[in-house]
């Protein structure tokens, strides 16, 4: 047992949880978790399959006097996001995740934690172990490859799961119900690169934007949290007026996540050198200044490159790119009018990266309204056009329809009642939930989600709240033992 989670109760959980922090899991590399779960399963004498896209179902046989009642699915997702801060050492394909315990939070030392998902991959698992839970017969569902485009969920095989009723695993706020979620879509921009030598007797630069927080872009858009490539942008630009060029640019990891740095390398001529730290100084403070309680470390940094590349992009080519970034919507761009609080359209510029001979830049868009989410993708393509890039949109997923007469969520509604005398949120998510796409492969599928409390998901501060996993795990027990 590792020490951060020693005492900890429910301990059947916790020991779950580490176990498979223990393990590899990105998106896309989830055969040593999945390998864990199959071979768990088997070693206690439990049906288990595998479809062709990786997604397990686990069955579990009803408690005694259980029998009739009818079939529960736990789903959860086997990936995390994997984020790590620029001086942490750390191999996500072979490193486990160091548990760090602060007070009351669980967290990790440098990188994600992966709480998202982890949460309800344990909770599955610490219900396939505790004999002590009451639960008619149940199917446990561990989808692949959520955070990057929710490939399991879209390719789940209907045959693989016989339940019509499922508990999402996958929420963040204690006491709240989700029953409906957004759609979303991603835009990506190429642009081709021509080059040509760096100017000789130039100076080769790093500028640097670092030390703000990031986040899920979906849950945390409406923060106000800085955004790593725009805010380079903004710098790049005062830059070229000076007569920087541009070699290199590269910040962000995720699609769904908000970028927390951003670098690039450029090449300014020696005599310009005093004036363009001016510009950085004077920028460092008003970046300060814009985000003083949501992103109060935030850094803007001009040092010399050790190395720089031989070339730089081709001037033309670097104008229609900063304008482009600099045009781009990022953040909420429309309210809910139905739902207080809740953000119905949001973008995200959400990574870029220099290759050998191409300038990418990946968006994201998200909506609870259909029409809405088109009108977002249109508004960020056609700014990508107008910019020169050829630009690809993705199939997308779709959105959740919220469901007020659901059975689960009234049986959902009145378990929490009777646990903690008081109501629980229904709530709509601004997140890509995997229940919308699991309701389009499996008609009649009758779905809420619910977790214990999250913060900063998608980051290196990521945190779970131990007292409100406990709770959030009597919660379970209380919905498997009252089902009907």
């Amino acid at each position: 047992m590792t020490d951060a989670i020693r005492g900890m109760e429910p301990h059947i959980f916790w020991n779950c949880f580490a176990a498979i922090s223990a393990l590899p899991r990105p998106s896309g590399h989830e055969e040593r978790i999945g390998a864990y779960i199959l071979e768990r399963a088997g070693q206690l004498g439990l049906e288990r399959a595998k479809d062709d896209c990786g997604n397990i179902v686990v069955k579990l046989p009803a408690t005694p006097g259980k029998e009739r009642v009818r079939s529960i699915c736990l789903q959860s997702h086997l990936d995390m996001v994997c984020e790590k801060n620029a001086d942490k050492v750390h191999d996500f394909l072979k490193d486990p995740i160091e548990l760090v315990r602060q007070g009351e939070v669980l967290t990790a030392n440098g990188t994600t934690l992966g709480a998202d998902n982890g949460i309800g991959v344990a909770t599955s698992l610490a219900v396939m172990e505790d004999k002590s839970v009451e639960h008619g017969p149940l199917e446990l569902l561990f989808t692949v490859e959520e955070e990057t485009g929710l490939r399991g969920a879209k390719n789940l095989s209907p045959q693989l799961v016989a339940s019509r009723t499922l508990l999402n695993l996958d929420s963040e706020e204690e006491g709240a119900l989700y029953i409906g979620c957004a759609g979303g879509k991603d835009t990506v921009a190429r642009w081709g690169v021509a080059r040509e030598a760096a100017p000789a007797g130039w100076s080769a630069l790093r500028l640097a934007v670092k030390g703000l927080k990031g986040g899920h872009s979906g849950l945390e858009i409406d923060k106000g949290l800085g955004n790593a490539i725009k805010l380079l942008n903004r710098a790049l630009v005062p830059l070229a007026e000076l007569g920087a060029r541009l070699a290199t640019i590269d910040g962000g990891n995720m699609r769904n996540a908000i970028p927390r740095e951003c670098g690039a390398i450029i090449y300014l001529a020696p005599e310009q050198a005093a004036r363009a730290q001016a510009v950085v100084t004077e920028l460092a403070a008003t970046f300060l200044a814009e985000l003083p309680t949501v992103d109060p470390g935030v850094k803007l940094v001009l040092e010399r490159a050790e190395e720089g590349p031989a070339t730089v992009m081709d001037l033309q080519l670097q104008r229609q790119v900063m304008k482009t970034i600099a045009a781009l919507p990022s953040g909420v761009q429309r309210m809910s009018a139905e739902i207080a609080g809740l953000v119905e359209t949001s973008t995200n510029v959400s990574v870029i990266g220099t290759e050998k001979d191409a300038l990418v830049l990946v968006t994201s868009q998200r909506s609870s309204s259909a029409s809405r989410l088109n009108e977002v993708v249109e508004t960020v393509q056609s700014i990508l056009e107008l910019g020169g890039a050829v630009v690809e949109v993705s199939e997308g997923y779709p959105g959740w329809q919220p469901n007020i007469d659901s059975p689960i969520l009234k049986l959902a509604q009145r378990c929490y009642r009777d646990l903690y005398q008081k109501e629980p949120e229904v709530k709509a998510i601004h997140a890509g939930l995997e229940c919308g796409i699991i309701g389009e492969r499996i008609p009649g599928m009758d779905m809420v989600s619910f977790g214990p409390n999250m913060e900063k998901v998608h980051s290196p501060d990521e945190r779970v709240y131990i007292e409100s996993v406990a709770r959030y795990w009597r919660f379970v027990q209380e919905i498997l033992k009252t089902a009907q």
